[in-house]
Parts: structure tokens; sequence; C-alpha cells
């Protein structure tokens, strides 16, 4: 599945580093960070949304759900 999810609180490429590591970790493909937003793929049959958000705000961000 695709998805792109905005993101508050990023600054520089630091926290463009920050996420892409996180969404990394959890096992997303193909992740294209910029300021403001991320977008990816994953394996729904392995990872599910909650767990995409609770990594990208346990490393700092909060994700825009509106």
């Amino acid at each position: 599945m695709k998805e792109t999810i905005r993101i508050e609180g990023m600054h520089c490429g630091g926290c463009v580093n920050g996420v892409k590591g996180a969404l990394t970790r959890v096992g997303a493909e193909n992740i294209e960070v910029e300021i403001g937003k991320a977008t990816f793929d994953y394996d729904e049959s392995k990872l599910d949304h909650e767990k995409i958000v609770e990594a990208i705000e346990d490393a700092g961000y909060e994700v825009v759900t509106s």
C-alpha cells in the first residue's frame, strides 16, 4: 500500500533523515521524505498505520491526521 503522511515539527535535513530512519526501522519501503511529509509503501499484512504513526511520533515528530 502506498501512503503519504503529513508531518509537523520537521525543520531540516536531520529531521528528514530522522523520519526516514524511523520508517525504515518499521519496514516501510520506497520511502521519500521531505520537510512536512513522507510518502512510502508498506505491506499491510506486516505493518499497520498505527505502528507507522507511532514510529514517527517516537522519533519526535507529529503526524497530522486531518
